[in-house]
């Protein structure tokens, strides 16, 4: 067999194997930091197939599963992740990445001693909401990768897009309680909460176009007769850039200071949660993954995606090696993300296509970046330039 017949011939042999992983995962869906059980059934696949395999990788519920050829060569990541959603479980579909990322490891260390170089199937938890990439992204483990890659199942085949930068930020009130008939006995914690909800709304209209304001009313009090001591909001503060994500949130934050001078309140901002980087794109990668799809027969393949909406801690990895994170179809169109049906397509006979497809597509990626030292230059020459470029809007934001 050739090199890629050995590759589509992996994939297409152990394919049942990894159904059950995404079955496994679908019956028993965890949250993000909660992904125990998920982490050990993936390690052990992987030590299996003759990966060294570290558990509890940088983040209690990340995995590393490593095989190197010591030979000289690049060193490739594929990226699992694997976090479910409360309520409607894999409704994104992280169960399908997972099983795609080991497919494409298992195919591509079946090849890769013909080559050189190292292969990492790299298992990043709690993108949803806790950011394992951004966990992962800090503490080094893609600063000597040369390409990171992974798949994200959807209504759509594509090879990817931008997402925007993601700050979130909670204000918190705190003013005086009082019962509701002495109200001049205490400061309303509420009110300044409220005023400020609607202020910062307001500063949507000037903000730059595919820029995201969103929040909600945290606490608000307990008794419709106490006058509220202490009350909270929590904002989604989205843009193309951290940059100007964060000139956003400055507005704000004076506006809200404002608010509470007014209302004799005090206040404190704090990120509850893990801020995201926007994803820069390859478009060499881009471009080398929609030939591979078209040459494996896929159709109607969407280009890169130049208008940003949702956020990613794909982002993070973007920053640090040349990064892809491209899209299967395995529903409909009128199938909406984190949704239950997104959720049983991924166990369905399009799931089980999407998987074989999307892990064809990343291998034959790779097989094409080992095979020709030259783009791989290319790849990540490209990806130079563009963190120069995204630097230099960064200190114009």
């Amino acid at each position: 067999m050739t090199v890629k017949e050995q590759l589509i011939a992996s994939i297409e042999t152990n394919i049942d194997a990894y159904m059950e992983i995404v079955q496994t995962l679908y019956d028993n869906p965890e949250i993000g930091n909660e992904e125990f059980e998920t982490m050990k059934l993936l390690v052990s696949y992987l030590t299996k197939a003759g990966f060294d395999t570290q558990s509890a990788y940088i983040v209690p519920t990340g995995f590393l599963g490593t095989y190197n050829t010591h030979k000289p060569g690049p060193t490739i990541a594929v990226m699992c992740e694997y976090d479910a959603l409360p309520e409607v479980g894999h409704g994104c579909g992280h169960n399908l990445i997972a099983a795609i990322g080991v497919a494409t490891g298992e195919a591509v260390k079946g090849i890769i001693d013909q080559f050189g170089g190292k292969l990492l199937v790299v298992g990043t938890p709690a993108e949803e909401n806790f950011g394992g990439k951004v966990s992962m992204a800090e503490a080094g483990v893609f600063d000597a990768v040369d390409v990171a890659l992974m798949v994200h199942p959807g209504v759509k085949n594509g090879v990817g897009g931008r997402s925007n930068a993601l700050n979130p930020i909670k204000f918190e009130f705190f003013g005086k309680n009082a019962h509701g008939c002495h109200p001049d006995l205490g400061r309303s914690a509420l009110d300044a909460a409220v005023m400020s909800y609607l202020q910062i709304n307001l500063l949507r209209q000037f903000a730059k176009p595919h820029t995201y304001i969103h929040g909600i009313i945290k606490d608000g009090g307990q008794a419709a007769n106490v006058i509220p001591g202490y009350a909270s909001l929590e904002y989604y503060f989205r843009a193309p850039t951290m940059p100007y994500a964060k000139y956003l949130t400055e507005r704000a934050t004076k506006a809200v200071e404002g608010i509470c001078l007014a209302n004799d309140v005090t206040f404190k901002t704090s990120t509850y949660e893990c801020p995201y980087e926007d994803t820069l794109i390859n478009y060499t990668l881009a471009d080398i993954l929609m030939e591979k799809y078209q040459e494996i027969g896929l159709t109607d393949i969407a280009p890169v995606e130049e208008v940003a909406a949702g956020s990613t801690d794909v982002g993070a990895v973007s920053y640090k090696c040349p990064t892809i994170q491209g899209n299967i179809k395995i529903a409909d169109s009128h199938v909406g993300a984190h949704t239950k049906e997104m959720a049983a397509a991924t166990i369905s006979p399009d799931g089980k296509k999407g998987l074989i497809s999307a892990a064809k597509g990343l291998a034959l990626t790779i097989l094409d970046l080992l095979e020709n030292p030259e783009l791989l230059a290319a790849v990540k020459a490209e990806h130079q330039e563009t963190i120069k470029k995204a630097l230099t809007l960064d200190s114009l934001a």
